[in-house]
Formats: structure tokens, sequence, C-alpha cells
């Protein structure tokens, strides 16, 4: 069996909202009661939170002291700087200087609380910085706005990973920071050691990325891979269904390439179980990636490593089909 550490966004046991139906799919629940499902989750032992959703100054230390009681770790803390209309003309990269300034002190906060939660990653998303139309992005301000805005997160606490998720589209048509190229831009450029990369499947999928590919790519140009989001879509958009649900041979050959690389962060979980309950998805996809990182062990590593250095297509098909099938 395998023992990959498993963690999950805690608004995965929540009702979760989309444009059609704001009140979300289900009834909503406190933090108390999404902390005792998520206890409910075999092989679940940590969980993120969002800043100002379910920590702030007023509660961090009775939360962590909560979560400690039950056996979860905190493993991500993702700063709010795109749920409000605030930002929706940018956060890091906004036209106005306050608004820049005031996302800035929101990923600060962010990193205040993981330091009191015994959390070391913050989840730099910058889901409004980007453009809807043809001659309305800045893009080169824009991206120094963005690399002078995240170096100087990272300078203010330098324990504190900043992981840095990229996504194409959602909410602008275009996000800035929408590719994992893009992404190793930024890191070339920042150029701190706290400032890493966090690759979220859904989000590689819908940019026509390989997600396997994409994992070496940021551990080929100097390690920089160090948080995971698991999840699956269509490639059309960001579904956040359940890991392995859709796109399940390249889930195994992602599997197989973190192992190759050596990751040995959190596999979390960041999907979205609209009408589906959350306990059961959650469960379905640690069970998912845990059944295909067991079947690696049944194919043999070293089998795939000689079918891929001959290029070799149809000896990796086999192996996968027989391990699979039985024939």
């Amino acid at each position: 069996m395998s023992n990959l550490k498993f963690s999950a966004n805690i608004n995965t046991f929540n009702a979760c909202a989309d444009r059609y139906v704001l009140s979300g799919y289900g009834e909503r629940q406190d933090s108390d009661a999404l902390i005792r499902a998520a206890t409910q989750v075999p092989g679940l032992t940590g969980v993120e939170l969002v800043g100002m959703w379910h920590v702030n100054d007023d509660n961090v230390e009775k939360l962590r002291r909560q979560l400690a009681d039950v056996g979860l770790a905190v493993t991500c803390i993702t700063p709010d700087i795109w749920a409000s209309s605030k930002w929706g003309w940018g956060s890091f990269a906004s036209p106005d200087a306050k608004i820049r300034r005031d996302a800035v002190r929101e990923v600060q906060k962010s990193m205040e609380w993981a330091k009191q939660m015994d959390c070391d990653v913050v989840d730099l998303w910058f889901g409004q910085d980007g453009y809807d139309y043809p001659l309305q992005g800045d893009y080169q301000t824009a991206w120094e706005r963005i690399i002078a805005g995240t170096i100087e997160c990272a300078d203010y606490l330098p324990d504190i990973k900043l992981v840095v998720e990229y996504k194409p589209k959602e909410p602008r048509t275009h996000c800035y920071i929408g590719t994992v190229g893009k992404t190793l831009l930024l890191l070339e450029r920042v150029a701190r050691p706290n400032v890493r990369a966090m690759i979220d499947v859904g989000h590689s999928l819908e940019a026509y990325e390989d997600t396997a590919e994409s994992a070496a790519l940021l551990d080929y140009f100097g390690k920089k891979l160090y948080y995971m989001h698991f999840n699956d879509n269509w490639r059309m958009w960001d579904d956040d269904m359940t890991a392995g649900s859709v796109h399940t041979i390249e889930l195994l050959e992602l599997l197989y390439w973190l192992d190759r690389i050596g990751y040995n962060g959190w596999y979390a979980l960041d999907i979205f179980p609209y009408r589906e309950n959350g306990l059961r998805a959650a469960a379905e996809s640690i069970q998912w990636i845990q059944g295909l990182h067991n079947l690696l062990d049944k194919i043999g590593r070293e089998n795939i490593a000689a079918a891929i250095a001959q290029g070799d297509a149809m000896q990796s098909s086999s192996l996968v089909r027989q391990a699979l099938l039985g024939n």
C-alpha cells in the first residue's frame, strides 16, 4: 500500500455553489461541522483553509488547537484575493495602487496565520490578474507588478513557502499566470528560494498540458514543484471532479513521474462535489490515487522506465492493460 499524505480543501465538505445556484447544492456548514466531516474520510490527515473564510486573527489559535486535537494538519492556506468585487480588475496586477497594497497585505496575513498553525505553504493564485478583451491588458506592466508583489511577500516571511498556482482562465478569460511555462518564467524572475510552484491537475488539463510533463519540467528547471492539487475535468473547464474520474491513465502517468522526481509533498484534493456527497467524493478520490499508485508496484516502475526509454508507446499500453485487465 502507498504511504502518500492526503489533504483536502475543507470546502470539499460544504455546500458547493456555482453561478446558477449561488446558495449551493445543499446546506451550508460552519467550520466545526467541516472539521468533523474531514475526520470521517479514511486516509485524510490534512486540510487546506482559505484566509478570511475559515481563518482570521480572532480564531487562528482556537482553530489550530481544534485541528490538532483531531489529528489534522493544516497543509496550505490560500489568501482570498479573488472572491470579492474589489479584486475584479486584479489583485497584484491591479491598476489601483491601493488594491495592490491590500492584496499584498492579504497574502502576508495568510503567511502569518500559516506560521501560527505550523503550516509552511501559502497558495498564490492570481485568479483575477488577467484580462477579458483585446486591447485591455497592459501585459508588461502587469507582469512587473506581479513580480514585485511576489518578491515583497516572499521576503516578508522567508520560512513560509509561496506556491504559485497557475490557471489559464476563470474568472478572467485569460489569466496572466496561466501555464507551467509562464510559471517558470515568474519563478525565474522572482528568484526567491521560498517561491515555488503548485500544480492543480485540473488547471493543467485545462491548459492542454500533460500534467506529468509539467511536473517533470518544474523538477528539471530547479526542483520547483512543492505542492499538488488533485482533481479532474473534461479539459474545457475547471470542473473540479473527483481524481481519476476522466483522465485515469494520465493520472497513473503523473503518479509515476511524481515518484520518479522524488516528490514527497501533500497529495491534496481540490474538488467541488456540487451534487455528490463530499465525504464520498473525497474518499473516492483518495482510493483512486492510492489504487493507481499501488498499480505502479504491480507494473514495476523499472518496466515503465524501460518502455519510456525506448519511446515504446505500445509496450507502455501493454503494461497498463495487463495490470488493469489481466490479459
